[in-house]
């Protein structure tokens, strides 16, 4: 039997590519409700389309064993998901493929790569499940190397130890969400992090992007679960203490938490782990006015409540995910928990929801919701990746900018970012736009944001429109005071304004720190620390 292998070019596996009617339904509907028309399809990439330049260099005989330069691999290796990465695969270009696809079956390989790579000057390119949509794991690493390597650390994917008296457990760093997940759950444990990717990104993936996972308040971070982590650099190999808490300096964690490969490569890590849930209940709650929503979600967080899933969504929203006609915004609200029933943790939170005007849908019940409207949120949320591929390959520019900004500052930030860019795609393609809001994650201090944008892109000029819509977008959320990233991480696409963000003498630390743990530059170059930062 074959094994079922990822698309080298998108989201999912290669049997997961919709039929041409349920693609022509999907673009259709989303045409209609957005009012932005599609073009042509494009036909759908083929490896057998794909020109590959030469591999420039060669794995030594120690590595061989691990070393791939099969098509499919160098090309699947090339991308992450990203809307430049989606345009360029279609077109069949992928002229920085890696040279070669390393493949670590235990930490001591990973140390090899690195010590072969520091030799000769190879840049390595850590990759988990490749689902990085800011530009992480791209092999694009300037003249300056002999050679781009994609560590492909997905066979590093075993639950090795469990305590459960101490809620932990120690994970390799390339477990898939599921992976760890069912090995977990003899257990009577999760990790209980399931952020969209879930699928198709790993642990370490998401401690190196500072993934922002399931819960919705509160505990919202993958670095939150951190115990401790395990992390080889071309330096030499580092591992922190375990400890529930420590005031011992600044946190070695926190460092390499949101490093995105530049600084090290995790290989494991001790995590907080949780029982798994057996009580919930759900319910949708509707608004006729946005900031009613919104204020909404703040009263339930500031009384303490602290539900797992508390996401805003705008009516339009809303309406393009099915779960609405698009004349009332919705607040998703779910409790959950593994010793005790949430029924007065839901009567407070709809009480809440009532003072600003809601109108509650509940769903009770200690099984997970999969009717009604929050069952048809959930279900377009996880099939959102699969529509945008579809949507791009029909001549659309579909993407988000997610942020964070605080409560009082939120109802101008909202407006201006909208406005922006809103007017930045008429601007650049000559035509309306669409743009949504929801809420990711919310805070007692203020919501995350996440602005998705459609737009049509303009024949040859795809990218370039792109890049105009979202440097407008990122110059007025920085302008307005917020981040000009909450989960989805720096990569190469947010450098001109996380360096903009962050003060100029963190900077020149963090720049230190690389040079301490990476002399030559090998790791992801580019990526957080650029040149002269």
């Amino acid at each position: 039997m074959s094994e079922r292998r990822y698309k080298f070019w998108g989201w999912g596996y290669e049997d997961q590519i919709p039929e041409s009617g349920e693609a022509e339904a999907t673009v259709a509907r989303v045409s209609e409700i957005t009012g932005v028309r599609p073009r042509a399809e494009m036909r759908w990439p083929a490896i057998d389309r794909v020109t590959l330049p030469d591999p420039r260099v060669q794995p030594p005989s120690v590595l061989a064993g691990i070393a791939s330069t099969d098509a499919h691999d160098r090309a699947a290796h090339t991308y992450g998901k990203s809307f430049p990465d989606y345009v360029r695969a279609f077109d069949h270009d992928f002229e920085c493929a890696p040279d070669l696809v390393m493949w670590p079956r235990h930490e001591r390989d990973v140390v090899a790569v690195l010590d072969w790579a520091s030799d000769v000057n190879v840049a390595v390119i850590p990759f988990g499940g490749g689902s990085s949509v800011v530009g992480g794991v791209e092999p694009s690493v300037g003249e300056g190397f002999a050679g781009a390597v994609s560590m492909d650390l997905r066979k590093l994917n075993r639950v090795t130890d469990v305590n459960v008296a101490d809620r932990a457990a120690h994970i390799e760093a390339g477990a898939l969400g599921p992976v760890l997940e069912r090995q977990l759950k003899p257990h009577g444990l999760t990790l209980r992090h399931f952020p969209q990717s879930f699928e198709f990104s790993t642990l370490g993936g998401w401690i190196a992007t500072r993934s922002g996972g399931h819960f919705a308040t509160l505990q919202t971070h993958i670095e939150d679960s951190i115990e401790s982590l395990r992390v080889v650099s071309p330096r030499g190999t580092l591992e922190t203490r375990r400890l529930p808490g420590s005031g011992a300096g600044p946190s070695p964690d926190r460092l390499f938490a949101g490093s995105e490969g530049a600084l090290g490569i995790i290989t494991s890590a001790w995590m907080r782990v949780v029982p798994r849930p057996v009580h919930r209940r759900s319910a949708a709650v509707w608004f006729k006015q946005f900031l009613d929503a919104a204020n909404a979600a703040r009263g339930v967080v500031q009384a303490g409540l602290w539900p797992a899933n508390c996401r805003v969504i705008d009516a339009e929203e809303a309406r393009l995910t099915g779960v609405g006609d698009g004349s009332r915004h919705l607040l998703v609200l779910g409790f959950e928990n593994a010793n005790h029933r949430v029924d007065s943790w839901m009567e407070e939170a709809l009480q809440c929801t009532a003072d600003f005007s809601g109108i509650s849908d509940e769903s009770s019940g200690d099984a997970p919701n999969r009717s009604g409207a929050t069952g048809s949120w959930r279900d377009a949320f996880m099939g959102a990746p699969y529509v945008r591929e579809t949507l791009i390959a029909h001549g659309l520019i579909v993407d988000a900018v997610e942020t964070a900004i605080t409560w009082d500052r939120f109802p101008e930030f909202h407006r201006a970012v909208r406005d922006s860019i809103g007017e930045a795609i008429l601007r650049v393609t000559g035509v309306p736009g669409h743009v949504t809001c929801r809420f990711t994650h919310v805070y007692a201090d203020g919501p995350a944001p996440y602005f998705t944008f459609h737009a049509k892109a303009p024949k040859g000029g795809a990218i370039q429109a792109w890049r105009a819509i979202k440097a407008a977008a990122s110059e007025a959320l920085l302008a307005a005071g917020g981040t000009i990233t909450h989960h989805h991480a720096v990569g190469r696409d947010h450098m001109p304004w996380y360096t903009k963000q962050r003060p100029a003498l963190f900077g020149y630390a963090l720049a230190a720190a690389k040079k301490e743990l990476d002399p030559a530059g090998i790791l992801n170059p580019g990526v957080l620390i650029g040149n002269g930062s």
